[in-house]
């Protein structure tokens, strides 16, 4: 347990729980039905709205070998982003863009395309944003070599093989809600004199331990956290993170480090 505390904190509580819900499920001991989303079950006023669904639909992996292998994807790269991405310097920050694109998957995936499950798509965002950060990064994906830019259609790809176009058109949703958080804050404001309106609220911030001034000691590394920033404003910010690798964890190692 104490190991377990010291991995980065959104990573490590979707893919523990990503875990449990889906042992639990194929091995019969709860019904994953009461899991998954499902519209006629989420926006009705015939029954009491099942609105957990939204959530625990980010928490099912496709069956048998893939209980380990979509949790891994999703922790390998969802963990490097958390420690290393100068995207999410502020304590909170990762948490916000975890929420922002699983929202768009949710939109995309479970209503637009009718969806059931979304972990598979939330671990293609991780992977998106994670090329986009390391773009010339060599990574062995199982006995291929590349590099990283090409890392989320490769994963897009093997979905398409072994789970045919359905899966794969529903994980790219995962790549969409990417881009289109990396437009919205990145390259809109940059090259297009746009305002970047996704922000970490100060809220999101005191849940990660921020304090005006002070250095938090997240287990994963530190950050520093900086004063008289505007919530909303699209200055960049004066807080720094530095991360510290967990053993031999992390990307680096096979299915999908470098």
């Amino acid at each position: 347990m104490d190991v377990f505390w010291t991995l980065p904190p959104v990573s490590r509580t979707i893919t523990a729980l990503s875990i449990v819900v889906s042992a639990l499920g194929y091995g019969k001991i709860i019904s994953l039905y009461q899991y998954i989303f499902a519209t006629r079950f989420v926006f009705t006023t015939k029954i009491v709205p099942q609105i957990w669904r939204v959530f625990t639909a980010f928490l099912i992996t496709k069956p048998k070998f893939a209980i380990l292998l979509d949790p891994y994807f999703l922790y390998q790269y969802g963990s490097a982003l958390e420690r290393e991405s100068s995207r999410f310097t502020q304590p909170g920050d990762f948490f916000v863009y975890t929420m922002f694109v699983g929202s768009v998957i949710v939109a995309l995936a479970g209503v637009l395309l009718n969806g059931y499950t979304f972990l598979p798509a939330l671990s293609l965002a991780y992977a998106y944003t994670f090329a986009q950060d390391n773009p010339t990064r060599q990574v062995n994906f199982f006995i291929v070599n590349f590099d990283a830019k090409y890392l989320p259609f490769a994963l897009a790809f093997m979905t398409f093989v072994v789970d045919g176009p359905e899966a794969a058109y529903t994980q790219a949703t995962g790549l969409l809600a990417a881009h289109l958080y990396d437009f919205l804050t990145r390259i809109w404001p940059t090259f297009g004199g746009g305002k970047n309106y996704i922000f970490t609220p100060q809220v999101v911030k005191r849940w990660f331990g921020a304090k005006p001034g002070s250095v938090q000691d997240r287990g994963y590394g530190h950050a520093v956290q900086g004063r008289g920033r505007d919530a909303g404003s699209s200055e960049p910010s004066t807080g720094r993170s530095t991360g510290a690798a967990f053993g031999s964890m992390g990307p680096g190692r096979r299915l999908g480090g470098d």
